[in-house]
C-alpha cells in the first residue's frame, strides 16, 4: 500500500470519527443557540417602552425610550440599599466559603482511611442535590422561635434567655444566608480542589518528607502553592459573580420581615419582570448586571496575573 493510499485511509478514518463527534455535539450546539443565542436580541427591550401585550413582535416594534429604563432604576430609591445587599451578601460569602472549602479539602485529602474519607464526602456532598425549596424549609424550622432546634439548645444551654428571631430580624439574614449556602455547598465545593491535589507530582511529597515535613509543612509549602492557578480562578468566578445571588436560597429565606436586608438585585428583576410585567426595567437591570461582571472579571483576571502569573485568560 502506497503513502498515497495510507493517507486518504486515515483521512477517512479521520473524517468518519469527526462526523460521529459532530453529531453528538449538535444537540448541544442547537441548545445554546435557542436558549443563550437568540434570548440576546430580547436585550433590546431595555431601550424601548415594551408591553407584554404586543407579545415578541413588540420587542422590534415597540417604540424607542432611550435609557428611561435606566434612569428608572438609579433614580429608584431601593435601588441602593438592594445594591448593598447584593455586594455583602456575597462579598461576606465569598471571604468565608473559600477558604472554608479550600481548606476542608486539604484536611479531607490528608484523611489516610478511605472508608472515613468516602463516608464524609457522602455526608457533605449529598445536601448539593436537595433543592432549596426542601432545604431552605428545614432551616426555616429549626431557626424557628417556636420549638426550633437551634433556639432551644441555645436556651438549654443558658446561652440566651430569650428565643432568636432569625427569620424574622433583618439583622440575621445575611449570616443565614452565608452560613447556609456554606452548608449546602461545601461538600461539592471542595471537588475542584481535591482534583487539582489529585494532580499535584507525588514525588514533591516524598521529597519533602525525607527532608523531614510533616503533614502540616507539606500541606503549606506544596500543596497550596501547586494548586494556586485553581484557586485563583476560583477567586477570579467569585469576583465576576459578585452582583448573582442564588436566587431560590433568597426566595425562599425572605419574607416580609427581613425584606429590608433579603431584598436583592436578582429578587427585584423577578419582582419587575415576572410579578409587575415591566420587562423593559427587569431587563434594565439585567444588562446592568452583565455589563458589570464583565467588567469585575477582566479587572480580576488582570490583577491575578499581575500578582500570581496566573488567570483566567
Amino acid at each position: 500500500m502506497d503513502k498515497k493510499t495510507v493517507n486518504s485511509y486515515q483521512l477517512g478514518k479521520d473524517a468518519s470519527t469527526q462526523l460521529q463527534l459532530k453529531i453528538m455535539l449538535f444537540p448541544a450546539v442547537v441548545s445554546i443557540i435557542i436558549f443563550s443565542i437568540i434570548p440576546l436580541f430580547g436585550l433590546i427591550i431595555a431601550f424601548k417602552n415594551y408591553r407584554p401585550s404586543s407579545g415578541i413582535i413588540g420587542i422590534f416594534t415597540s417604540p424607542w425610550s432611550g435609557l428611561r429604563n435606566f434612569r428608572v432604576i438609579f433614580n429608584n430609591y431601593d435601588f441602593w440599599p438592594m445594591l448593598r445587599n447584593t455586594l455583602g451578601i456575597n462579598l461576606i460569602g465569598n471571604i468565608i466559603s473559600i477558604p472554608v472549602t479550600l481548606f476542608f479539602a486539604l484536611f479531607l485529602n490528608e484523611i489516610s482511611k478511605k472508608w472515613l474519607k468516602s463516608l464524609i464526602q457522602t455526608i457533605t456532598y449529598m445536601p448539593h442535590f436537595i433543592s432549596w425549596v426542601v432545604y431552605g424549609g428545614l432551616f426555616i424550622i429549626l431557626l424557628s422561635i417556636e420549638g426550633g432546634v437551634i433556639n432551644t439548645v441555645l436556651m438549654k444551654l443558658r446561652l440566651v434567655s430569650s428565643p432568636i428571631p432569625f427569620m424574622a430580624d433583618p439583622k440575621y439574614f445575611w449570616g443565614v444566608t452565608v452560613i447556609t449556602g456554606l452548608l449546602k455547598e461545601l461538600g461539592w465545593g471542595a471537588i475542584l480542589y481535591l482534583a487539582a491535589i489529585a494532580g499535584v507530582d507525588q514525588e514533591l511529597y516524598e521529597s519533602a518528607m525525607i527532608d523531614g515535613a510533616g503533614r502540616f509543612r507539606r500541606m503549606v509549602s506544596i500543596t497550596i502553592p501547586c494548586i494556586k492557578p485553581t484557586l485563583m480562578i476560583m477567586i477570579i468566578f467569585a469576583v465576576s459573580g459578585m452582583l448573582n445571588n442564588n436566587f431560590t436560597q433568597i426566595y425562599v429565606l425572605q419574607n416580609t420581615l427581613n425584606i429590608s436586608r433579603s431584598q436583592v438585585l436578582d429578587t427585584y428583576i423577578y419582582q419587575m419582570g415576572l410579578q409587575q410585567l415591566q420587562f423593559g426595567t427587569a431587563t434594565a437591570v439585567g444588562l446592568t448586571k452583565s455589563v458589570l461582571a464583565i467588567l469585575l472579571l477582566s479587572c480580576a483576571n488582570m490583577v491575578s496575573k499581575k500578582l500570581t502569573d496566573s488567570g483566567l485568560f
